[in-house]
This record gives structure tokens, sequence and C-alpha cells, in this order.
């Protein structure tokens, strides 16, 4: 298939996503996917509306034309149509369409997708696959989905916690591959946010009820740090108390605290604990003093491994994003850094 219309058919994709979003929409298609998300919850109890909601818009905004061409000019051989092989992917089921950056790459690099979706997430996606073939009856011949055994593949891409990556280690090792770990987020304060950053904060704290390995949940602060602006802040997500899974959760980590004496913060909904650890309970934030911003640089830059992404407001943090934006990725935004379009593109 030529590269222009798997890219057409994309923004085109991006474009119903959009108007979905924004309740727009009222054809086949919505209906299909306004069913989906109304009954996804039964499958998955974290995934709410809202929630789905979120992703489609993000991934939506992700695929306007000028984007997605600024994305595929990176790679001048995409437009080589080499021969297709097939990509075996692996995806996870923490927040929804979490394999669709996977699922485009394949594409757009001009491979096969063969994808076996976790079950947590296995609707969203095969319903914007079937969305794409209707746009384009080519993509019936790039797309494969197996609830089997993942095997006759020439590469693969599995995302996991570690405990699985070392099952992927030894079973993928022999092929071209991906394989990811967990991984978590952070944000860097300098006691000079503003109350919209905070609340943009608390969107990279709260989307996804904290699962996203994008979700901010290590903070570093000032030494003498007031959390009365934070507090304040994020009290309009306090409705993350009223889902059963996340007040479950919270309330164990709470009682743990408590019992065991631990110091903590608590405004009802949300636990802050100072603590080295990058990746915290559901419910909880991590939380780490700083005297100095370099040696923060210094101490991510030691745990790039580690982490997902930075937000910050502050330009002497590198490579970091602005507040709220942690969770809308670019199609460029690759999963642990790793480059995946440059890693199809050679096989």
């Amino acid at each position: 298939m030529d590269l222009s219309k798997r890219i057409e058919s994309f923004v085109k994709l991006g474009e119903f996503l959009i108007n979905f979003s924004l309740g727009d929409m009222n054809d086949k298609h919505s209906k299909a996917l306004n069913e989906i998300i109304l009954n996804d919850n039964i499958f998955n109890p974290w995934f709410t509306k809202e929630n789905i909601l979120h992703s489609i818009k993000a991934i939506g905004e992700s695929l306007k034309l000028g984007k997605v061409e600024c994305w595929v000019n990176k790679y001048p051989s995409a437009s080589n149509n080499p021969k297709s092989k097939k990509v075996g992917v692996i995806t996870a089921g923490n927040i929804p369409l979490v394999g669709f950056s996977d699922f485009i790459s394949v594409l757009i690099s001009g491979h096969i997708f063969k994808g076996k979706l976790s079950s947590k997430d296995n609707r969203l996606l095969k319903f914007i696959s079937d969305y794409l073939i209707d746009l384009n009856s080519e993509f019936k011949n790039y797309i494969i989905f197996t609830e089997d055994k993942l095997e006759d593949f020439d590469a693969v891409i599995a995302t996991g916690s570690n405990n699985t990556a070392r099952y992927f280690e030894y079973y993928f090792g022999k092929y071209p591959h991906i394989i990811r770990k967990n991984r978590s987020s952070a944000a860097v304060l300098t006691g000079d946010e503003t109350s919209a950053d905070i609340k943009k904060l608390g969107v990279d704290i709260f989307s996804y009820f904290g699962l996203g390995c994008r979700n901010v949940s290590k903070l570093f602060i000032p030494k003498d740090y007031c959390f009365d602006n934070f507090f304040e802040n994020i009290e309009s997500f306090k409705n993350v108390y009223m889902h059963n899974k996340y007040a479950n959760n919270y309330d164990y980590n709470k009682s743990v605290y408590l019992m065991n004496q631990i110091q903590h913060f608590d405004n009802g909904f949300l636990i802050l604990k100072e603590d080295e650890n990058f990746s915290s309970p559901i419910g909880v934030v991590f939380f780490q003093y700083y005297n100095n911003i370099q040696k923060v640089n210094e101490l991510l830059n030691l745990n790039s491994e580690l982490i997902q992404c930075v937000v910050s407001r502050s330009e002497l943090i590198k490579n970091s994003l602005y507040f709220g934006k942690a969770q809308e990725p670019e199609l460029w935004d690759y999963a642990d850094n790793i480059d995946t379009m440059k890693f199809l593109l050679e096989l």
C-alpha cells in the first residue's frame, strides 16, 4: 500500500476520533464505538468513559496531518515500500489504547501488524482496525489479531511488567525485538508553580487513575516546600475516590502507613509519602526533597531506565514536558525512548 494512502487513512481516523470525543458524530462507526465505551468497564473496571475519551482525544490530536507528516518525514526510507514483514506485538492493558503507538508504527512502516492484545484492552484497537479497513480495504492484508500463542512472525514488540519481560527475553530473544518493562514518570517542582500549573499536574497524576507509565508518581520538591497550594489545586480531582477500585487501593495503603506509623500527608483521596523510589502504589505519590536542581537532573539521568517522562516548568530540567502533557504523547514520543519506527524500517 502506498505510504500516502496510509497517512491519509490515519489522518481521517484522527478526525473521526476528535469529532467523536466532542460528541459531534452519529454514524454507524460512532454508534459502535459508543457501545464499546459504555460496556468496556465490564471487562476492565478501570476503563471509565472519561478515561477512554481522554485517550481517544489525545490520539486524535496526534493524528493531525501536519503532525503525521512531521513524524514520517523524519524517516526518508519510510516511502521505499520494503517487503512487508510480520511484526508480532504484545500489548499491555493498563490504559485504553496503550498499544496504538506500536499499531500505527508497524502499519506506517509498511509491515504487517500481528497483535496479541491484553484481555483488559482488546476491543478498542479492533474497532480502530475495522474503521481503517472501511476506509481502505487494503489494510485487511496488514492487520492480524490472535488470541493464541504468538507464532509466525519476523520481529516482536512486547510490553509488560519486569517479570513478564524476563519471559519475553527468553522466548523472543533470537528475533529482532523491542521489549519494554515497568516505568513511571516524575515531576520537578520549584515552588513557583501557579494554581493553573498544579491543576494541570493533577491531570498528569490522576488521568487513568495513575495506571499509565506516563502518569506522574514521583515529585521532586525544594526543601521547605509548602504543600498547601498543591492540595488546594488538586481538590477538583477528588471524585477519583468515588471509583471503587481506586478507593480500595487508597484505603489499603493509608491503613498500612497508619498501622506502621509511617509519616505521610493525606487529603482524603491522595497520599504523599517521602520515598526515594519512583514507582508508587495506586492512590500514593512519592516525593523527594532537593537543595540543588542540577542534582535532580543528575539523579533523573542516573535513573533514566526507570523513567518514562518528566514534567516541569523549569527550563533547567532537561527534556521535560509542560504540566498536563504527560498523557498526551506525540507520535515521536516513543515508549522507553526507543525509536520504534527506526527499528521497524531497519528490519
